[in-house]
């Protein structure tokens, strides 16, 4: 179940990014061919940051893609860097479901808690999971012997 729900996720980041970096270009867009002010502040200004806004965000969400990939293609856990980004991207995802509760209405609140519900069971199914154990040397001492390190050579007779 772990690695449908890591295809699942990336796919949809990688979706979400390709989204939300339209959105942001077509409002840049809409917002330069306007050409009005906003309290005053400057309209190509506001289409530049629009722009811009959409590009990071877009990449934000492409890269936290990108560690789901990873994470399916591996079938390992998140480690370091790329589960701080899955525990980031699940934390926007809850703060823009609250927005779209308040703002778009349900349906789109319900898309985000989705989401974020499949970026938590992706952290959670792995969180089981151990590391792998670093290989062990084996015992090559006889048994019933000294017990001695078996790095340690025999010592040698001694005659009399």
């Amino acid at each position: 179940m772990r690695r449908p729900v890591a295809w699942v996720v990336a796919v949809v980041l990688f979706v979400e990014a390709l989204g939300v970096a339209a959105l942001n270009w077509f409002l840049g867009i809409v917002v330069d061919r306007q050409d009005m002010s906003l309290a005053g502040l400057d309209p190509d200004m506001m289409s530049t940051s629009s722009k811009a806004g959409g590009i990071v965000f877009g990449l934000y969400f492409a890269l936290c893609g990108l560690v789901a990939l990873l994470v399916a293609l591996r079938n390992r856990r998140p480690a370091g860097f790329g589960r701080i980004l899955l525990i980031s991207v699940a934390v926007v995802h809850g703060l823009l479901g609250a927005f779209a509760w308040g703002l778009l209405g349900w349906p789109e609140f319900l898309f985000m808690v989705v989401v974020l519900a499949l970026i938590v069971l992706l952290l959670m199914t792995y969180d089981g999971q151990e590391a792998p154990a670093a290989a062990e040397p084996e015992d090559t001492a006889p048994q019933g012997g000294d017990g001695g390190s078996p790095l340690t050579s025999p010592p040698a007779p001694t005659t009399p």
